[in-house]
C-alpha cells in the first residue's frame, strides 16, 4: 500500500488546510495545556486506510472522539466513498473545545453535501459523559455503539481524583493520561467484530502503570495493525513531541489473527513505508506486554529469550529501585566519611561494568538508623534506572561485590538505580552477562521505546536459571567486561 499521495483538490486536503489555518491562530503553549496536537493530512489518510471495507452494514456509525476539526471523519469518510460505499454514514465528533468548532462544522458541513452523511457534533466531554461502570460495561446499547471509530486523543496526564480517572477506575493506576482511557472508552463503545484506529504514544505497551488498560484491551480486542514511525518528529506537524508515537488497529474480538501487520516509515508521507508480518503471540506475550518487532532479527531476539524458563521473580532475584531522593532527603547526606556513616551510590559511580566508590561526588555518604533506608551490604547488580536517547546501550550495568566495602554493615542507593542482590558473586556476573550482552539489551529496547529502565518489565523478562546463571558467571570472571566477551558467552548459552 502507498498512500504518498496528495489529491490536491480532495476533502481532505481542504480539511487539511482548514486546520493549518486553526492550528497557526492558536499559540502552541494554549494547545499544550488541553493536550491538542493536530494530525497532519497523510497519517489521517493512512489511518483511514486501515480499516476494512469488507462486508459493511448498508448503515454505519463513525465516531470521532476529541474531534478537532473534523480531519480524521473526513479522510475516513472519502475513504468510504472512494472504495464504493454507497450506505448510510452517520458521524458522531466529540468536540468540546469552543475556538475549533467552526471549523469543525464547515468541514462536516462539506462532506454532507458532498457525500450524503448525517453528523452530530456533541459538546461534551466525551469520558464523562458515557458509561463506564462495573455494572454496565458490557451492556449493549446500540446507541452508543459505533461500527468505526477514529481517533487522534489529546495527550495529557491528569490526577488521580480527576472525574475522568474516577470514572474509569477500572483501567487506571495512579494519575492517568487521557489518551488511553480515549482509547479504552473507544474500545467500550466499539460494536463487536468492529474496529477503531488511534494514533498513540507507545508508552502503553508495557510496565506496571498500564497494566490494567491491556488487561481491559485484551478482554475485548486483538491487535491487528501497528505503524510506528522511525523519527518522533514526522507524527504531528511543526511539534515538539518527545513521545515514541504508533497508530494502532484492533478488532473488538477474542478470535486471535495468525499474526500482526507491523509497518513503519522514516518519511512524512509513508513514501518508504515497510511492512512485517509477525506471529500474534510474539507481539503479544502471555503477561500482555506488546513488543513492537520491525524486522526478522527482532523476531529472531525474542524467540531466542523466550524459549528460557525463568524470571529474576521465580529465581528469587527481584530488581529493586533505589529508595533514597536525595533532594528530600539532605538531612541525612553527608559529603565526607564519618563514624556511622555508609556509602551512598548513585548512577554516576557505574562505569565500564564495575562500581567506584568514592569518587569525590556531593552526598556519597549516608547517616541515618532509619533502616527503610539502609540496605544489606551484600552482592548486587547495579543498572542505570536513565539514559539518553543518543547512548547505545539503554541497559548500563555495574557489579558491587560486597568484598570491595566489607568494613560497612550498610550501603544505601540513590532512586536513579535499580539493583538486584545476588547470592554471590557468580551470580552478580551472571546477570551482568545477560544484561550487557547486546541480545538483552535490544530485547529490552523492542519491549519499551522509553530512555528509562523499569524494574516492572525487567523482573518480567525470561532469564536462564540461577544454577545457570552462576555458571555463566563464572565464564566471565576474569575476563574483561566487555558486550563482546558477554555476547560469546550468551550466544552458547541462549540459542
Amino acid at each position: 500500500m502507498n498512500i504518498a499521495f496528495m489529491a490536491v483538490n480532495s476533502f481532505v486536503n481542504i480539511a487539511y488546510r482548514k486546520t493549518i489555518d486553526f492550528v497557526e491562530s492558536i499559540p502552541k503553549s494554549e494547545r499544550k495545556k488541553y493536550g491538542q496536537f493536530f494530525t497532519s493530512e497523510p497519517i489521517a489518510r493512512y489511518m483511514a486506510s486501515l480499516f476494512s471495507f469488507n462486508c459493511l452494514p448498508q448503515s454505519l456509525r463513525i465516531l470521532d472522539a476529541g474531534a478537532g476539526t473534523g480531519l480524521l471523519t473526513t479522510a475516513l469518510v472519502e475513504n468510504l466513498r472512494n472504495s464504493g460505499y454507497t450506505g448510510n454514514i452517520k458521524t458522531v465528533c466529540y468536540e468540546n473545545d469552543a475556538k475549533v468548532i467552526s471549523t469543525l462544522v464547515e468541514n462536516l458541513e462539506i462532506l454532507k453535501r458532498h457525500y450524503s452523511i448525517n453528523y452530530e457534533i456533541r459538546r461534551d466531554n466525551y469520558l464523562t459523559s458515557q458509561n463506564f461502570t462495573e455494572l454496565d460495561l458490557f451492556k449493549k446499547d446500540i446507541s452508543t455503539e459505533y461500527d468505526m471509530i477514529i481517533g487522534n486523543p489529546p495527550y495529557l496526564k491528569v490526577s488521580k481524583d480527576s472525574a475522568e480517572a474516577k470514572m474509569m477506575s477500572d483501567v487506571c493506576y495512579g494519575a492517568p493520561n487521557l489518551y488511553f482511557l480515549f482509547l479504552a472508552m473507544g474500545i467500550h463503545n466499539l460494536k463487536d467484530g468492529c474496529e477503531l484506529v488511534y494514533v498513540i504514544p507507545r508508552s502503553w505497551t508495557s510496565g506496571a502503570y498500564f497494566e490494567r488498560f491491556r488487561k481491559y484491551l485484551f478482554k475485548h480486542c486483538v491487535i491487528t495493525n501497528i505503524h510506528i514511525f522511525d523519527s518522533r518528529d514526522k507524527v504531528f506537524d511543526g511539534e515538539s513531541v518527545l513521545q515514541e508515537t504508533m497508530i494502532i488497529k484492533v478488532k473488538k474480538t477474542l478470535d486471535k489473527p495468525a499474526f500482526v501487520r507491523i509497518s513503519s516509515s522514516s518519511t512524512s508521507d509513508f513514501s518508504d513505508n515497510k511492512y512485517f508480518d509477525v506471529d500474534y503471540d510474539t507481539i503479544v506475550s502471555p503477561n500482555q506486554y506488546v513488543f513492537i518487532v520491525t524486522s526478522k532479527e527482532d523476531a529472531e531476539i525474542l524467540s531466542r529469550i523466550n524459549r528460557q524458563k525463568y524470571t529474576l521473580v521465580t529465581d528469587n532475584l527481584r530488581m529493586r529501585t533505589g529508595v533514597i531522593v536525595d533532594f528530600r532527603t539532605q538531612e541525612v547526606l553527608r559529603n565526607n566519611n564519618e563514624e556511622g556513616a555508609y556509602p551512598l551510590f548513585y548512577s554516576q559511580h557505574i562505569k565500564d561494568g564495575r562500581v567506584f566508590w568514592p569518587i569525590g561526588r556531593d552526598g556519597e555518604y549516608i547517616m541515618t538508623d532509619r533502616i527503610g533506608f539502609l540496605q544489606e551490604n551484600s552482592d548486587y547488580l547495579f543498572v542505570k534506572r536513565f539514559t539518553s536517547k543518543e547512548e547505545k546501550r539503554r541497559l548500563q550495568c555495574g557489579i558491587y561485590l560486597n568484598d570491595d566495602y566489607k568494613q560497612y554493615k550498610y550501603i544505601s542507593t540513590q532512586n536513579k538505580i535499580n539493583y538486584i542482590k545476588c547470592d554471590n558473586p557468580e551470580i552478580a556476573y551472571g546477570l551482568f552477562t545477560l544484561l550487557n550482552s547486546s541480545l538483552y539489551d535490544s530485547y529490552y529496547r523492542i519491549l519499551n521505546g522509553s530512555t528509562q529502565v523499569n524494574s516492572t518489565e525487567i523482573n518480567a523478562m525470561p532469564v536462564p536459571s540461577k544454577e545457570d546463571l552462576e555458571m555463566i558467571g563464572r565464564e566471565l570472571i576474569g575476563k574483561e567486561l566487555t558486550e563482546q566477551n558477554c555476547n560469546n558467552i550468551v550466544d552458547r548459552w541462549i540459542k
